[in-house]
């Protein structure tokens, strides 16, 4: 299986390097480009609709690896009514994405279109259903698991959409996100190969889209924008694979009382952050759905890092939660786990915030 899956991970790659050249190409003709304004990191006009190759990529991929895979029952990728749903949402995400992209939604329209399609997996039978002892709790009934299910799927897509403010940061920390799923779903090997090979398929994209959105230049027309097309995609995609991972069946999954840990612990620095941001501003009496730069993206550059520096410092400090929270594991149980993660947060960001002052 593991060919399977890096076979996936090099045509989307290829999908990746081959698309947005075009993709570039066409925002030049259409002048199609993100431009600055005073909440906004960059100075000059660039192209935004990078992430429109994340999702043919990964289904080229796909469909490919599903085509040429043996027809032995020991190699069959299973395509559930889970998958076909997953995609389905998904089609409807990037569908959304695009055309926020090209002509503008407002917030509420697309809290909606995140609401519709967070419902499709607990119809279609996929929903938190245990919290492994996080507050004491375990089983969970499905009046509380289903709405649970949909919130966390449309916090996480926005978490990932609101985090996508300077160069690699959302494809870097959905990069990170995608091989722990990954590395989780092979450990495993129990009726998820179709996960792995679609994580696969949008870890090779992304690396090609970093390429052009890291090292591209303006001057040379190789630098892009994945805009909401790629971000509400990377987030719908998280946010299913961390219900899926949540999810306990012990028909598909052995017992795991990792199981909710581990999404957890992959996704937390978005998810604190955008908790911590929103606090602000309730706190501060700001609107809740206006941009503004308060992100820890922003306070780091604040604090004397450049785009890059502020990128590589978040990345490491995603790395470190995880092998943190794995080394945890073994000593505490997870509701600790939860609050010892929470204050180092707040620490880092109270030392952010003297560190502004201090430059000021």
């Amino acid at each position: 299986m593991i060919l399977y899956i890096l076979g996936a991970f090099l045509l989307s790659l290829v999908c990746g390097f081959v698309f947005t050249p075009v993709i570039l190409d066409y925002c030049k003709r259409k002048k199609l480009y993100d431009i600055p304004n005073e909440r906004k990191v960059h100075q000059t006009a660039v192209p935004r609709l990078g992430g429109i190759s994340f999702f043919p990529s990964m289904l080229i991929a796909f469909a490919v690896i599903l085509m040429f895979l043996p027809t032995q029952e020991a190699y069959t990728l299973p395509v559930n009514i889970w998958s076909a749903v997953f995609l389905m949402g998904l089609l409807v995400i990037y569908c959304m994405g695009i055309v926020d992209d090209l002509l503008g939604l407002n917030a509420t329209t697309k809290f909606a279109i995140q609401i519709a399609t967070g419902c499709l997996l607990p119809f279609a039978g996929l929903y938190i259903n245990n919290l492994y002892g996080l507050f004491g709790i375990y089983e969970i009934p499905n009046y509380v698991g289903i709405p649970l299910t949909i919130f966390v799927i449309v916090f996480i897509d926005n978490a990932i959409n609101l985090i996508d403010g300077i160069d690699g940061l959302a494809s870097g920390i959905a990069l990170l996100a995608l091989s722990g799923f990954l590395a989780y779903f092979i450990y495993y090997d129990v009726f998820i190969h179709t996960y792995c090979v679609l994580a696969a398929g949008l870890i090779g994209v992304l690396i090609a889209f970093m390429y052009f959105n890291i090292f591209g230049s303006i001057e040379r027309n190789t630098k892009i924008f994945m805009g909401d097309s790629g971000s509400l995609s990377l987030g719908f995609t998280l946010g299913f694979l961390a219900i899926k991972c949540a999810s306990e069946n012990t028909l598909i999954w052995p017992s795991r009382p990792e199981a909710l840990l581990v999404p957890m612990t992959l996704l937390f620095v978005p998810t604190a952050d955008v908790v911590r941001v929103t606090l602000y501003r309730l706190s501060h009496r700001y609107p809740l759905f206006k941009a503004d730069k308060n992100h820890i993206h922003h306070k780091l550059m604040r604090a004397g890092l450049t785009q890059h520096q502020a990128m590589l410092t978040i990345l490491a400090l995603v790395v470190v939660y995880d092998m943190m929270n794995y080394g945890l594991y073994a000593m505490l149980p997870v509701t600790w786990i939860l609050v010892f993660d929470i204050i180092i947060f707040i620490t880092i960001n109270i030392c952010i915030n003297l560190k502004i002052k201090a430059a000021a």
